[in-house]
């Protein structure tokens, strides 16, 4: 092991490869602040540019913009409510809250710090244990992955704490929405209307533009526009409370994100909304969660960027990709004609290894380059609304247009803008709806592969130890509060 690390860095530290980590970290930070392109576009446009690179060089850029693109999606999150990257949906929750009370610094800085944390956590786990992971990851098929979507579900439902019923409904309501289009295992077209933009189902991108981006924007004009943030630059400093608040968060987030990130498919998303629905649970902080907590920023920024890491287990293990943007790195690695899988550990020992050392030097690069910039980034905060939500809508639609070049994905974002603005006014949760819409085509494939692994009978799922542990895990998740709270209460009627 110490002399595949040493490989590892012997290979990473050269001047070229340090150069192009730089540069792919550089590029990603840039690509997750535009709106609709994100980690998986940035890859996929930039791999051109690498076929001049040797392999190890060009896969380390190409995995810097993948973790560069995470924070970058962060930045606009937190200053903008316009998630740039579909892990970073759940940081508006609270890091846009704490844009609006002066904080926008702290919370930038808090996610850098978890995401570098989460960086070294998951890349030790990644070196000690990628063999045996993704022996691991192997065991979920459809029937686990049907019951880690359900107990996804659950937890993201259970945020809405007693108002657990319209959280539900959202789920649905995301669920539903994401029919439209092939349903899974037939050619049969769902809710299209005849349009043949709707084939493919309704993008995920346009959707999280509209509810965030323009939604929120309408919602501003009509409250009025608000004054720009005028705080103090020492309030938008990260201080000794925040760090120690959200350590545990972090940590939390880290272990979330690596489990789930070694299952294929799962990817940063989810991780991401587990590692928050936990954190809301058992945080001390947790009547403050969606009013601006910080540990709702460090949980599920830790656990996206520990999940992006983790989903390099199946990846080079197994040449399974863990995420979309891993399939295309997986690409990539066949065009420089190498064949991920477990022998690679052993063909290519210096590539693998110097790859997996690169995102301890990335990470490194971003946490120098963004802390300090942290309070910088937060400035744009001073600018008069009038200037800035011109600006805002500009590059949402420019962003939502790039994603295909079709004026079809412009009116998706106006039409979802409105749903997103009406949700607001009548303070419906967004964040069930957001992961019904990504778990949805994730669920109905699990759901049809489990029914035709039990021939139409889904008690195949109680077969399964995994499956057994997972649901039950998902019923005590709404069980126990309850009983929790009527204990509680009985205790306090006993006193009285």
């Amino acid at each position: 092991m110490i002399e595949n690390i040493l490989l590892g860095f012997q290979t990473a530290l050269t001047l070229e490869n340090m150069l192009w980590c730089f540069v792919g970290v550089l590029l990603g930070t840039v690509i997750g602040l535009l709106p609709g392109l994100g980690s998986t576009t940035g890859v996929a446009v930039l791999l051109p540019v690498t076929f001049t690179l040797e392999p190890v060089t060009a896969l380390i850029m190409l995995a810097g913009i993948y973790y560069g693109a995470q924070y970058g999606g962060t930045i606009t999150s937190v200053l903008i409510s316009t998630p740039g990257e579909a892990a970073s949906v759940v940081t508006t929750l609270d890091g846009y809250q704490m844009a609006k009370r002066g904080r926008a610094g702290a919370a930038l800085a808090i996610s850098a710090i978890g995401s570098f944390i989460a960086a070294i956590i998951s890349l030790a786990l990644l070196m000690a244990l990628a063999p045996p992971l993704a022996d691991l990851a192997l065991e979920f098929g459809p029937v686990e992955m049907l019951a880690i979507m359900i107990l996804a579900l659950v937890v993201v439902i259970t945020f809405q704490g007693k108002d657990m019923i319209r959280g539900a409904l959202m789920a649905v309501a995301g669920l539903l929405v994401a029919t439209v289009g092939i349903a899974q295992g037939t050619s049969e077209a769902r809710f299209t209307f005849g349009n043949v933009n709707l084939l493919s189902g309704i993008p995920f991108v346009e959707v999280m533009i509209g509810l965030f981006a323009l939604g929120e924007v309408l919602h501003q004009i009509r409250m009025g526009a608000a004054a720009p943030i005028r705080a103090r630059f020492q309030d938008m400093l990260i201080t000794r409370k925040d760090v120690k608040d959200s350590m545990p968060a972090i940590l939390r987030g880290s272990g979330i994100g690596f489990l789930l990130g070694i299952l294929p498919g799962a990817g940063s998303t989810l991780a991401s909304f587990m590692a928050y629905g936990v954190e809301r649970k058992v945080s001390r902080n947790r009547d403050n969660f969606g009013r601006g907590a910080i540990e709702g920023v460090a949980s599920p920024e830790s656990a996206n960027n520990a999940a992006a890491n983790a989903n390099f287990v199946p990846t080079l293990a197994l040449g399974i990709p863990g995420g979309a943007t891993t399939a295309v790195l997986l690409g990539a690695f066949t065009i420089f004609g190498l064949q991920p899988g477990p022998l690679l550990f052993d063909t290519q020992p210096a590539l693998v290894w110097g790859l997996l050392v690169s995102f301890f030097i990335g990470n490194v690069l971003l946490l120098v380059l963004n802390l300090p910039l942290a309070p910088v980034f937060a400035q744009m905060l001073r600018i008069p609304y009038g200037y800035l939500y011109p600006i805002i809508l500009l590059t949402s639609l420019i962003g939502a247009y790039s994603v295909s070049n079709n004026m079809f994905s412009v009116w998706l974002v106006f039409v979802f803008g409105l749903i997103g603005y009406l949700m607001k006014e009548v303070d419906l949760p967004m964040a069930p709806f957001v992961l019904g819409l990504v778990l949805g085509p994730l669920l109905e494939k699990a759901l049809v592969q489990t029914s035709a692994i039990g021939k139409g009978n889904l008690g195949v799922m109680f077969e399964s130890p995994i499956a057994v542990g997972v649901i039950a895990l998902a019923i005590a998740a709404i069980v126990v509060p309850r009983v929790l709270a009527a204990l509680r209460g009985a205790r306090r009627d006993a006193r009285v």
